[in-house]
């Protein structure tokens, strides 16, 4: 059967990894503005790439450093948008998802009134891509809520941040009735226990109990995605709104039925966060895992009702590797994924990162999500962090970049064919940018280079990579020529 004819091919980026210009027109500080490249850590040690403390904080708050906090930088894309997007035409792009940073809207999260100028640039943003025939698909929350409701509030942890997320998100509905069809409300949401400070501006060493916490700042997420949901749906007729799932698709290490059970407790959790969304209610096992935890989630009389009541549209999802569980870990060798660590596949190669490339396991997932949810899906975000190197002539020879998509591109089809609904895929990233763990340039997705380094030098000039070309075509052919 292959691709719907109006399959969305395209790419993703975030506001906090590319804008740069991080003290520019009014902009507040995020809680990406104080995150740190940190050379001499480990990058497969994902834990202390992303660990903050309130030391941090107080520090990065200090200084308007650039070269170790790398995301105040990006890749200037504030600027030079007008090229990239062109870039992103000329490879045929039909639609392309990046992010709104609240901080260019409210700076601090608690203005009276939004920021015009934020909402100026967004509108020229959108206004280029429409100019060019690209649709945008908008993500709310992308690692980036205003460093100020963190510390004050210590993030998503205060119910008294739905509201003020609410009134962003209306804001941005408001401002971009005309431009926007398609919103995502949480990146990677089910992430808020494994970066709970990056996703949910919880600072750990303020916190007594973590795991409590993690999980009251997930219910408040979930309450306030389907308040944006039906602010979305009441303001713009006609649009679609959607979760976004990190997908660590997890294998069983052995036929052992103790390690088939493990992988399946790991999947269940993984899933919990747009089990909420899709169905409006909290699984029974994990309820049932919370009164085994101790967890005690405190709700309004209302939240439940709302949560039934506005659930999404469809369900995207980023999908970089598959992992395996044991019911012991001692039989595992461990390694790291998408800001996780699990058991490495010995049947799969790894990235210099140690991801797992596991083509198969995309089609896997999309099996799996579609079974489960009976929604469109979206693949959001899917690519490989490489060390490419830049020819005296300006190229990148990325076959290794091609074989990847490749392989990833035949199982989404058979996938496809299989039944699976889907409407488009947007690969991370498009361009060179600074990475959301390690804050760094040299780990590179882009079928676009950028010339800038881990601390900022270069001259940012973008670069069409081997990569560009063979997208291109797979573009015009809606997937049917990937050779």
């Amino acid at each position: 059967m292959g691709l719907r004819k109006d399959f969305l091919w395209g790419g993703a980026i975030a506001a906090n990894q590319v804008e740069g210009a991080w003290d520019v027109d009014g902009k507040g500080l995020s809680v990406a503005d104080v995150a740190t490249y940190k050379p001499k850590v480990d990058v497969k040690d994902y834990r202390k790439q992303v660990g903050v403390t309130t030391a941090d904080i107080d520090a990065a708050i200090k200084t308007k450093d650039t070269a170790d906090y790398p995301k105040r930088r990006g890749i200037d894309f504030y600027h030079r948008y007008p090229e990239d997007i062109e870039l992103f035409h000329k490879m045929g792009f039909k639609i392309l998802r990046l992010s709104i940073a609240w901080t260019r809207i409210f700076p601090t999260g608690e203005e009276p009134e939004p920021n015009q100028a934020g909402l100026a640039y967004y509108k020229a943003v959108f206004a280029k891509m429409h100019a060019v025939n690209i649709e945008p698909i908008v993500t709310l929350s992308h690692y980036e809520m205003p460093l100020a409701l963190a510390t004050k509030y210590n993030g998503w942890a205060d119910r008294r941040v739905i509201d003020l997320f609410v009134r962003f998100c209306q804001a941005c509905f408001t401002a971009f009735k005309d431009d926007v069809k398609y919103w995502l409300t949480f990146n990677e949401i089910d992430s808020v226990t494994r970066h709970p400070f990056t996703s949910a501006g919880i600072i750990p060493d303020q916190t007594e109990n973590l795991l409590q916490t993690e999980y009251q700042a997930f219910h408040h997420q979930f309450v306030a995605s389907a308040l944006v949901t039906k602010a979305c749906h009441a303001t713009i007729p006609g649009s679609q709104v959607g979760c976004m799932l990190t997908k660590l698709t997890d294998y069983p290490n052995s036929s052992d039925p103790r390690d088939v059970l493990a992988s399946f407790n790991k999947n269940t959790m993984n899933y919990f966060p747009a089990d909420v969304q899709v169905f409006g209610e909290y699984p029974a096992l994990v309820l049932n895992y919370f009164k085994e935890q101790g967890i005690e989630i405190t709700m309004a009389p209302d939240d439940l009702a709302i949560l039934k009541a506005n659930t999404v549209d469809f369900v995207s999802f980023s999908y970089y590797m598959s992992m395996v569980s044991s019911y012991d870990d001692s039989n595992l060798t461990l390694t790291t994924g998408n800001t996780v660590v699990g058991g490495k596949n010995p049947h799969l190669e790894t990235t210099d990162w140690g991801w797992t490339v596991d083509p198969v396991g995309l089609r896997i997932s999309l099996l799996q999500l579609y079974d489960r949810y009976h929604k469109p899906l979206m693949i959001v975000e899917n690519g490989m962090g490489a060390k490419d190197k830049l020819t005296t002539d300006h190229h990148v020879h990325d076959d290794y970049r091609i074989k990847y998509f490749k392989e990833h591109f035949e199982q989404m089809i058979q996938a496809v064919d299989a039944g699976v609904d889907l409407l488009g895929y947007t690969s991370w990233a498009p361009i060179d940018l600074v990475s959301a763990s390690t804050s760094q340039m040299s780990k590179r997705y882009g079928f676009i280079y950028v010339d800038e380094d881990d601390l900022g030098h270069g001259s940012l000039n973008r670069y069409k990579k081997d990569s560009f070309t063979w997208y291109q075509k797979v573009i015009q052919t809606n997937g049917a020529d990937l050779s």
